[in-house]
């Protein structure tokens, strides 16, 4: 006789346990053993549950577990239970380990293999197990054809056509639901201070919103605002470090002359001159132009499509010196410059609403959100658990495509709370995100290809540049480590059936199979494989947390990022004014959804999991385990740098400490 102890583990998350009756199967390679009733009929709350499965004569290597869970008799309804992993230790003190972190909710039977990670050509057994739970995982996960030229999704119109797997655990969901409606709490119990009149009398209004104080940037924010180094900061290491790049040649649209930024006391005597030297910057939001702004509440609203030109002064800051808000030159389109006074201030304004438009949609929703989402279906579809890549990525998935479902019915529906408060909304959103995606390239996914590419290798200040490239060489250190165990030669890579679906699947329902993006549409050498599951998981963790976290602190001063703008942009100058200022501003219902909405993006919940963290155990070998345990000892140190620098920073740039990084596209 031989016997095997078997300990089952239950997730501690509330609403994860059952009632019901759990039975189990071992599979080796010598044959099943017989199934063993575990459990039934009371609480299963956080327990680990032990028992002996003795079997005639030895199974084997063991190679599977089968789990069944069928209704208790004093139970009307099936409990949903989520098991986190089995462990089984032989009479000759071998332990194997079988990650399940599965949702079994059916009284069919669940296959799960041991831990250990196999590609399809080094895999010892039967491959008929890996196709079927792909199929199984396929039926549950089918793409959604996009109505507009921008990345398919998972076909679920609502979160509860989701799998359980993808779904936010208890905790989470009531967290968010709660936090939304103390937004909508909090809006309502201020309509009695302010919706006596919904236009904005003054910034002094504005900063009775609210205690701006409480939050540290934010309150440096409304201080600053108007300030041309601030204004410059911003673009180096504020919500949307995307657009800026060395300018080497003014384009022909933009004609600013020596004479005009003459009148500018820090700008260059000779823009020709510092342009060589590396010191001109550009900022072009061309993707806005021709974009119909739509109607709120029947008002119609107004959107700039600017070019901003900035200077780098002797003492390392970062200076506008000449702003055109429209793309086409002419006598209705003036070149402001600083010393157009209020006319400066609105110019800049409109540049700050642009901004919020292009973040938004490009470098927030479709680069992080909308490819995260199809990173995290594609990969549910084409890898097996067992798989390494899957190991590997599955983390970096979690609640993205919940998210997302929130996403398009919340927030870009028709009656989403992005559409009704953004200048683009409607058909505008969409054709920014269509255009983003037509013109996007896998370069610019790659932070050390998009910042040569911009040139901003030497730029000082610039902390989204040195602590994202630090982040990606780390993890493309340890993305390699791990790859490099399963992947010998190029040849295991072209020759890996699921590994080249999955990357179809990215090229083909990702990027619309775009070829000009430089996407692959299949892998062919190790290398190739490291860069791009490292931008995978780069884009939906650190990418993400750069573009995200800073929503509320950089745009809760709603006139330092407004969502939408009521008058047109200038046509002359010598006509602004803190009035007029004041009437090109969002209304107060549409400041108080902003700031509500922005809240709830960057609010951190409870069940947070800090990038390089890895709470559910996939890696069962130990090589991978210490890779993965030197990559969180680097991620330690950098923490360690990145904290002793903000010491010294007025305004310290926290969103990628990798202890405040969400492991995935989870908010």
């Amino acid at each position: 006789m031989v016997n095997y102890e078997v300990t089952v583990y239950n997730s501690e998350r509330l609403a994860a346990y059952t009632r019901d009756y759990i039975y189990i199967t071992l599979v080796g390679e010598k044959g099943p053993s017989k199934t063993t009733w575990l459990f039934g009929g009371k609480s299963f709350l956080g327990m680990e549950l032990k028992v002996t499965i003795t079997t005639e004569e030895s199974l084997g290597k063991l190679q599977q577990v089968v789990v069944q869970k069928e209704k208790g008799r004093l139970f009307y309804f099936n409990d949903n239970w989520l098991p986190t992993k089995i462990e089984v230790k032989t009479e000759t003190n071998e332990t194997y380990i079988f990650p399940l972190y599965t949702w079994i909710a059916d009284n069919e039977k669940h296959y799960f293999r041991e831990g250990q990670a196999f590609i399809p050509s080094k895999d010892p057994f039967d491959s008929s197990s890996r196709q079927e739970e792909l199929d199984n995982r396929q039926e549950a996960y089918r793409w959604k054809i996009s109505r507009k030229r921008i990345p398919d999704h998972i076909k679920a119109k609502y979160c509860t056509d989701l799998p359980l797997d993808a779904r936010f655990i208890f905790s989470k969901l009531t967290g968010f639901v709660t936090t939304g409606a103390m937004g909508k709490l909090w809006e309502e119990w201020k309509k009695p201070r302010f919706f006596y009149d919904n236009k904005w009398s003054g910034f002094d209004q504005i900063g009775g919103m609210m205690d701006y104080s409480k939050n540290k940037i934010l309150d440096y924010v409304k201080n600053n605002w108007k300030d041309d180094d601030f204004f410059g900061y911003q673009f180096l290491n504020g919500l949307n470090p995307m657009v800026i790049r060395r300018c080497d040649t003014l384009p022909d649209n933009f004609p600013v002359t020596d004479d005009m930024i003459s009148q500018h006391s820090n700008g260059p005597s000779w823009l020709d001159q510092e342009m060589q030297c590396g010191n001109i910057f550009l900022c072009d939001y061309k993707m806005l132009d021709k974009v119909e702004a739509r109607k709120i509440d029947g008002k119609q609203q107004y959107l700039a499509a600017p070019l901003v030109l900035l200077h780098k002064t002797a003492d390392d800051k970062l200076v506008p010196i000449a702003i055109q808000l429209k793309q086409e030159p002419g006598p209705d389109n003036p070149i402001f410059l600083p010393a157009d006074q209020d006319d400066w201030l609105l110019a800049k304004t409109f540049v700050r609403s642009a901004e919020f438009n292009l973040h938004e949609l490009n470098f927030h929703l479709l680069r992080t959100h909308l490819l995260a989402e199809v990173f995290a279906v594609s990969t549910r579809r084409n890898l097996p658990m067992v798989h390494p890549l899957y190991k590997l990525l599955i983390p970096h998935t979690r609640y993205t495509l919940h998210i997302n479902v929130l996403a398009r019915t919340d927030l870009i529906s028709k009656d989403g709370v992005l559409t009704t408060m953004s200048a683009s909304g409607g058909e505008g959103m969409f054709k920014i995100l269509e255009d983003s995606l037509s013109s996007m390239t896998y370069r610019s996914l790659c932070i050390p290809d998009d910042i040569a590419d911009r040139g901003m290798e030497n730029i000082p200040n610039f902390y989204y540049r040195d602590d994202g490239l630090k982040l990606w060489n780390s993890l493309h250190r340890f993305v390699a480590g791990i790859l490099n165990l399963y992947y010998k030669t190029d040849e295991d890579v072209e020759e890996d059936p699921e590994l080249q679906m999955w990357i179809w699947e990215i090229f083909r329902r990702g990027f619309l199979s775009n070829k000009n993006s430089g996407i692959p549409n299949k892998l062919t050498t190790v290398a190739d494989l490291v860069k791009f599951v490292t931008m995978v998981i780069f884009t939906g963790s650190v990418q993400h947390s750069a573009v995200n976290s800073g929503q509320y602190e950089f745009g809760g001063w709603m006139p330092n990022l407004p969502s939408t703008m009521e008058r047109p942009p200038p046509t002359e100058k010598g006509k602004a004014s803190e009035a007029t200022i004041m009437e090109a501003l969002p209304d107060k219902t549409i400041t108080l959804r902003g700031a509500d909405t922005l809240y709830l993006l960057t609010r951190e919940f409870a069940d947070f999991v800090p990038f390089g963290n890895y709470p559910e155990e996939h890696f069962t070998e130990e090589e991978p385990r210490r890779l993965i345990q030197a990559f969180q000892n680097e991620l330690k140190q950098l923490s360690d740098e990145i904290k002793k620098r903000n010491e010294k920073l007025d305004v310290p740039y926290e969103y990628l400490d990798p202890e405040k990084m969400g492991n995935s596209v989870s908010i």
